[in-house]
């Protein structure tokens, strides 16, 4: 039994009082959890769908990098390749004929090309 002092006067409550409206309340914080059950849910969800499409939008960037890479790549091989059957198929006097058309056809790209080449050979050969 609970008491209750108002002033001089002693009151026994009745415990059933207090509790009576605690199904009233159960129910509200039963719906006021499942409530915050399906928002948190519904949250869950929604960052999982844009975490798929962050992934999604990741995976088509990598994969078109990847192309790109291949690409070039291929290109670099089918020119080692087209440079090695070139000489192969010409003497020392034909190569050096075309490298002079290529000299006269482009003098600046030559140019800059031999003073790369300087460069580079200077560099060797300081640090040996």
């Amino acid at each position: 039994m609970a008491y209750e002092s108002r002033g001089p006067d002693v009151k026994i409550s009745d415990p059933t009082s207090t509790t009576s409206d605690m199904p009233g309340a159960t129910g509200d914080a039963v719906q006021a959890a499942a409530d915050l059950g399906r928002n948190a849910a519904r949250k869950a969800d929604r960052a999982r769908t844009r975490a798929a499409a962050g992934l999604e939008h990741a995976a088509k960037y990598v994969h078109s990098g990847a192309d790109r890479m291949a690409s070039a790549g291929h290109g670099a091989g089918d020119a080692l390749s087209s440079s090695a059957r070139y000489v192969r198929e010409h003497d020392a006097r034909d190569i050096g004929h075309d490298v002079m058309e290529a000299v006269r056809s482009n003098p600046g790209v030559a140019l800059l090309g031999a003073a790369a080449l300087g460069f580079l050979v200077g560099r060797v050969v300081t640090r040996h």
